[in-house]
């Protein structure tokens, strides 16, 4: 094969990077990951740290501006930025992610450079750096290549090894698919085809066999639900002139299931400090505990010692109880730098942008003696914190305003992270939206009942708790970021060995 200049070199590798989202909803053309990510590893070889870093790069860069471009529908739409500085500014936080995203991949240089060292050490540097976008700057944990297995056999290792164990068989999948297309006779060191394609077999396999376990067991009894999505415009809702209109919206949806066992209005749902909204406090809390019903809303809350606000869940009639929101947005929930920022942009004066983190340890919101994992919004995409959640929980709850991101593909993104989580914890998962996507999952992951986008709309169901756990909701992440890590280090630490035996 004729070599590649720079430039086309950087053509192919934006473009792969661009197709990666493509296999991940909303279009879920799952085998997009492992031709992309072959295409990806393929160009890494025999490669020093810069190069590394600079092909990376472009390939994470093709990777977001692709799969995160509705960033700039939050900035514009809803940000009251211009076009040019939303573009720009979207832009920028593609081209940073992309840098974190190739930093890792310069380990690639202190590995032994042989086929088997780069079919194992490839995928590990891939979860390591997914990992990483997990936590660092409060994290990012979007576009994981494990998501496109989602409606896949493989999915039946989820609740074993999470989504990032699911990336990690992504990965070697494709570092397996790389390695045999570049294989050469004469290399002792390479996996034969037939082995390769045993291995792949077997894991694809034990994933369809892993999918007919039950990790939980369910309960006696069902219970109803009612999902209501209020579809409020965004540039309408904390507003003080709409607040009424709000509230007697929601009183209006919900008036038809008083006596179900569970209402869910949406993150945000009530516009305001409960202070300022007493008496209507009071009044859904009468009707709920009359109808005994619970009811649970997304509402901004105080602290009325440390003066802090939280973006929290607030549990009336016969349940009591508040969650509030742990991990928050960045610049959406909070101003990073806000001293500096503040001001600068009415961008960075957004309504209810100066929210606190929740405590760590927050005890669990409950209805009709089941308790509940609560995750709002962001939180959902993170799998070690619901996994943390739902060991004492039968069931997911979790709610969101995905307004913010319009009719782009981010609400697709947000509700193919809810349903892993529900196949990670094999518990069953209500999701309630503003406008959208509000559904109720099965613990396989399935939606079995979903509401239009964009319409106002009530989605009534029922669901089933279950108890126990999966080993990921036991050990979450670790087992595989920790394998990770060992591989790479085995590998780096075979490299110095060798060069010493050299000298």
């Amino acid at each position: 094969m004729k070599p590649l200049n720079r430039a086309q070199e950087s053509v192919l590798l934006l473009v792969a990077g661009a197709l990666y989202p493509l296999a991940l909803a909303p279009l879920s053309l799952w085998p997009l990951t492992f031709f992309s990510i072959s295409i990806f590893f393929w160009r890494l070889q025999q490669q020093p740290a810069k190069q590394l870093l600079f092909k990376a790069m472009v390939f994470g860069s093709g990777l977001f501006l692709s799969g995160v471009s509705w960033v700039y529908v939050s900035m514009y739409d809803h940000g009251s930025l211009s076009m040019p500085v939303a573009f720009v500014g979207t832009v920028i936080f593609c081209l940073f992610l992309a840098f974190v995203f190739a930093l890792p991949f310069t380990l690639n240089a202190l590995i032994p450079q042989n086929p088997l060292s780069l079919m194992l050490g490839l995928p590990a540097i891939w979860v390591i750096g997914e990992w990483i976008r997990s936590w660092l700057f409060t994290g990012f944990p979007w576009l994981y290549a494990g998501y496109s297995l989602t409606d896949h056999w493989l999915n039946g290792w989820a609740p074993i090894v999470g989504v990032l164990g699911l990336s990690y068989l992504v990965a070697s999948g494709a570092a397996a698919l790389t390695q045999l297309a570049l294989r050469r006779k004469d290399s002792c060191l390479a996996p034969g085809p037939t082995i390769t394609l045993a291995l792949i077999a077997s894991l694809v396999i034990g994933g369809y066999a892993l999918q007919k376990i039950d990790w939980t067991t369910a309960t006696d009894r069902t219970l109803s639900v009612v999902l209501i999505q209020p579809n409020i415009q965004q540039a309408n809702r904390w507003s003080p002139s709409q607040r009424e209109s709000i509230l007697e919206q929601l009183s209006e949806q919900t008036e038809p299931y008083w006596g179900a066992d569970i209402i869910i209005w949406p993150e945000g749902a009530i516009p305001a400090l409960p202070a300022a909204v007493m008496e209507y406090l009071i009044e859904v809390d009468n009707l709920a505990k009359v109808n005994q019903t619970t009811l649970f809303t997304g509402i901004p809350t105080r602290d009325y010692h440390s003066r802090h606000i939280f973006n929290s869940m607030m549990g009336l009639g016969e349940s009591r109880g508040q969650y509030d929101k742990t991990r928050l947005v960045p610049a959406g929930e909070y101003i990073p730098f806000e001293e500096t920022l503040r001001g600068l942009n009415s961008f960075f004066d957004l309504p209810m942008s100066s929210f606190s983190s929740g405590a760590s340890n927050q005890p669990l919101l409950s209805a009709k003696g089941h308790q509940i994992a609560t995750a709002i919004c962001y939180e959902i995409a993170y799998p070690n914190l619901v996994a943390k959640t739902t060991l004492g929980a039968s069931m997911i709850m979790t709610v969101s305003n995905d307004a913010w991101f319009g009719d782009s593909m981010a609400p697709q993104q947000h509700m193919q992270m809810a349903r892993m989580r529900a196949i990670e914890n094999a518990k069953p998962l209500m999701r309630g939206t503003n406008n959208g996507i509000t559904a109720l999952v099965d613990y396989r992951g399935n939606i079995y009942q979903q509401l239009e986008q964009f319409t106002a709309g009530e989605l009534e169901g029922v669901i089933r708790p279950r108890q126990g756990q999966t080993p990921f909701a036991l050990f979450g992440s670790w087992p595989t970021v920790i394998a990770a890590l060992l591989c790479c280090a085995v590998l780096i630490l075979i490299r110095k060995l060798n060069r010493i035996k050299k000298t």
